[in-house]
């Protein structure tokens, strides 16, 4: 097992299968936006800005995993889209169950203003919904549950390939 884990980082397919899977969580929001006509709001917006992050990581580390700063690069971008990802998707669980009015979100993403991604990707990134409201349920859950459980795999996987790479018998191979 130790070894099947070892290996995962200096595997290209490893890699591949990060940003697949991120790429089919992508393709979910679309789905829910664009055919569903569930409108994302603003901290939606931010967690599909942080999936994007992992597709981007895995993409990066496919480039030459057995690189070590192209797999640095990789866990870096890996490590905070996960965390961020899962600090944003509780975040909005406290917007959405808060009962206090002061506690809402903005009504436009704030990018930087170098990188305005709303206004050049809009069926991507425009926001269309309202923080507070719940939309969609599975299993009793909210779609912004469903991105705690979600970013929290993301980034148990993260910590669990980067504890065994860092395991005294494999040291410096991070």
């Amino acid at each position: 097992m130790l070894s099947f884990l070892n290996s995962l980082p200096t595997n290209r397919k490893a890699w591949l299968a990060l940003a697949g899977v991120a790429t089919v969580f992508e393709l979910i929001a679309m789905y829910f936006q664009h055919v569903m006509g569930l409108g994302p709001c603003v901290m939606c917006i931010y967690q599909r800005t942080a999936m994007l992050g992992l597709v981007f990581a895995g993409l990066i580390g496919a480039i030459a995993p057995q690189n070590f700063v192209v797999r640095l690069a990789g866990y870096g971008l890996w490590g905070y889209s996960a965390i961020k990802g899962l600090l944003l998707a509780l975040e909005h669980v406290e917007i959405q169950t808060s009962n206090s009015p002061f506690f809402s979100c903005d009504f436009r993403p704030n990018f930087a203003h170098t990188l305005p991604l709303d206004e050049w990707l809009p069926f991507f990134f425009k926001v269309g919904g309202d923080c507070v409201a719940i939309t969609w349920s599975f299993l009793g859950y909210s779609m912004s549950q469903w991105m705690i459980v979600i970013f929290a795999a993301f980034t148990a996987s993260f910590a669990v390939v980067v504890l065994n790479r860092l395991r005294p018998s494999n040291q410096f191979k991070i």
